[in-house]
């Protein structure tokens, strides 16, 4: 992929450096505070007057929200939390939220988020400005942003629970519900810097806001949805409804856009995995030569941060390791005649950009290059 970035500052003067080197480590410091456990929220809190207004209006063809897919299911009246009688509701459902620009004739993009995130993620920022949903709109794309099946706004199916606490299976056997902590879950493996509440010095993340992505934060119940994920399926179906789209997943939502394309080829355009848990394993073997050539027919780009050699402070592969799995995801691409390419913004001279690339105080950047391959590569 050719994207250039210029650099127009050079290193700052000794002076200036020891300054700016001096507030980050106040700023680190306050942040701490709230990283590791203040009871209340830190002077630098969002607020609504806090917001950073586009100084141009969002002129909208159409907005809103729907569902796509979803299923009955005959539930009894301690199943529904024993108000009112035996009765049935709708469960693995996908809700998706939308913004169609006026003269938005570009292709659809889909932005999916990671483990116990929602569609937030791609909204605004926790420092309170633009984030990815508004600004592809503004570039003319219609986007659509889902909470994956059983998150947030989709709703989740509480029988199981319910059937725990009545003693008709036991708590053991309940699917366990996943929570980041600040400290190391974020924190440590978002890689705002090495340890809690230390931030690297070239950090992009806006650590002063640290607070309100924790707020972001929410209950993750996807060991409890059926298998295979009902979300793969979903996304496929709604790209068909609109007509082909490209799927940018991040995080845990990352290897989402091969699950879906693998699914239903046909519904996509292109396919962008931002920081994916995994690339070549979706889960245990590798994935088949016959899932890789279906999957290289489209274009594939794959971005990753920097400082993916820290340690994430919680189990499983470091970044780096994810990195070198991508990679390999990229040749095996490569030897099926298909085109996926790695944007890694150190490569180009930005620095610092954290797992919440998306976030990030220079989000608006790494947007445009996204922008740039999806206009050089997706027909």
């Amino acid at each position: 992929m050719k994207v250039e970035c210029e650099q127009t500052s050079s290193k700052p003067p000794a002076i200036a450096y020891g300054v700016r080197r001096l507030r980050s480590i106040l700023v680190a410091a306050s942040v701490a505070l709230g990283v590791m456990g203040a009871a209340a929220p830190p002077a630098s809190s969002q607020t609504f007057g806090s917001l950073k207004t586009p100084e141009t209006p969002l002129v909208l063809k159409s907005r809103g929200s729907f569902f796509v897919n979803g299923e009955i299911s005959q539930q009894d009246r301690a199943q529904l939390g024993e108000l009112g009688p035996d009765d049935q509701i709708t469960i693995n459902q996908m809700y998706v939220e939308y913004m169609v620009p006026v003269d938005g004739n570009k292709v659809p993009v889909v932005l999916l988020h990671g483990a116990t995130l929602s569609g937030k993620t791609y909204d605004t920022t926790p420092d309170g400005r633009m984030g990815w949903f508004e600004y592809f709109v503004r570039q003319g794309f219609p986007v659509y942003v889902p909470d994956q099946v059983g998150r947030a706004r989709s709703g989740f199916d509480q029988k199981v629970f319910n059937n725990a606490r009545n003693g008709i299976i036991k708590p053991s056997d309940q699917p366990s519900i996943l929570r980041l902590g600040d400290k190391f879950g974020a924190w440590q493996n978002f890689r705002f810097g090495p340890s809690p509440g230390v931030a690297f010095p070239n950090v992009q993340f806006p650590i002063e806001a640290a607070w309100e992505l924790s707020k972001q934060s929410i209950p993750d119940l996807n060991r409890a949805v059926p298998f295979p994920n009902p979300t793969f399926k979903a996304l496929a179906d709604l790209s068909r409804a609109i007509n082909g789209s490209v799927l940018i997943g991040h995080s845990q939502g990352g290897r989402f856009p091969t699950e879906a394309a693998l699914a239903d080829p046909g519904a996509f355009k292109g396919l962008v995995l931002v920081e994916p848990g995994i690339c070549n394993s979706p889960s245990g073997p590798t994935y088949t030569d016959e899932q890789i050539a279906k999957l290289a027919v489209l274009p594939i780009l794959i971005v990753f941060g920097d400082n993916l050699a820290s340690p994430t402070g919680v189990p499983g592969p470091t970044w780096q390791e994810r990195f070198n799995d991508c990679a390999s995801f990229i040749a095996r691409i490569a030897a099926a005649k298909g085109k996926a390419e790695m944007l890694y913004p150190p490569k180009l001279g930005i620095l610092g950009n954290t797992h919440m690339i998306m976030q990030d105080k220079n989000n608006l950047v790494i947007a445009d290059l996204i922008i740039k391959w999806i206009n050089v590569n997706v027909k």
